[in-house]
């Protein structure tokens, strides 16, 4: 028997808001580029990844890894390099290093991954001497999903893999900061768990217990926070009703924090791969903003991600505090 195509969402449930894209494009209107310093695009996704970020003047990209590998995958997909510069290294391991020193510099104003390992493309990033700060250094995906209102950020599905609590005050933060730069307000941030009770048997429910007082307390800043939450609880007004929780950030949560990687990536890729959740990604707490996508993202996912870099730059100073 053959298979019914997939039906699309009905229309009393998709809200009539702007898309990520549109919202990013309305944010970084008279924006300058972001000179981004892209380690080692020797792909076609990676390079034409950089190239569609350039064209929507959304990068000025310094393209650092084998220059004979870099026109090569050009010559592959029929594009000219007069949109950026080359800066020519032996290999992806040099590059990551020369793109993390243009940045000390102040010659690159962001990073962006190419065709390299996570592992080897964070290595000198996350060196004393590399671009760190006083913040643990966090990933955030912002997903456009249909039927939800607005916007969802959803961190951390990349880089911290069993986040201890000290750990994800850093996360917490983190996500806190890139909202704030964003939309100028205090976001609603859903400490996840698998159940919105307190259960010593369930170490996350405890650390959610732990975020929540420190925010009380002013060791985390700028944001409404409640936990444990369900993922239902914090997204849906009726689950949350229905069980009887009654705050400001049940069933309208700006930010989804998820106990662990393992969890947090699930989620993610759900969305992605099984609805067709648009998303964009950043890893915040370093010196500079940091294109992190997967390597089997699309060139107009690192685009929008590009997008997403290139207004937290111009924008955080604004509204966060210099540290």
């Amino acid at each position: 028997m053959a298979r019914q195509a997939a039906k699309v969402l009905p229309a009393e449930i998709r809200h009539e808001r702007p898309t990520l894209l549109e919202t990013l494009n309305d944010m970084r209107a008279d924006m300058a580029p972001l000179v981004t310093a892209v380690v080692h695009p020797v792909d076609d996704v990676s390079l034409e990844g950089a190239y569609e970020a350039a064209k929507q003047g959304i990068l000025k990209p310094l393209l650092v890894g084998p220059e004979d590998k870099i026109r090569a995958a050009a010559a592959a997909l029929s594009i000219p390099l007069d949109w950026a510069e080359i800066v020519p290294v032996k290999h992806s391991e040099a590059a990551a290093e020369e793109a993390v020193a243009l940045c000390k510099t102040g010659k690159a104003e962001a990073l962006m991954k190419g065709k390299i390992h996570t592992d080897e493309f964070m290595h000198p990033i996350v060196q004393k001497n590399g671009l760190r700060t006083g913040s643990r250094m966090s990933h955030v995906v912002v997903l456009d999903v249909p039927n939800y209102h607005k916007l969802l950020y959803l961190t951390d599905v990349a880089l911290n893999i069993k986040p201890d609590l000290s750990m994800k005050v850093h996360i917490v933060q983190n996500a806190i900061n890139l909202f704030t730069a964003l939309n100028g307000c205090a976001p609603k941030v859903a400490i996840l768990s698998a159940v919105e009770m307190v259960d010593e048997k369930i170490p996350s429910t405890l650390d959610a217990t732990a975020l929540c007082k420190m925010s009380e307390r002013g060791q985390i800043t700028g944001g409404i926070l409640d936990g444990p939450l369900a993922l239902d609880n914090a997204i849906s007004k009726e689950a949350a009703e229905v069980k009887g929780i009654n705050s400001a950030v049940a069933g309208d949560a700006d930010i989804l924090v998820a106990p662990d990687l393992e969890s947090g990536n699930i989620l993610f890729k759900q969305m992605c791969y099984l609805f067709k959740v648009a998303g964009a990604a950043v890893v915040m707490g370093a010196r500079v903003p940091i294109i992190l996508t997967s390597r089997a993202g699309t060139p107009a996912t690192r685009a929008v991600s590009a997008a997403l870099a290139q207004v937290y730059a111009r924008k955080k100073a604004e509204v966060l505090p210099i540290v």
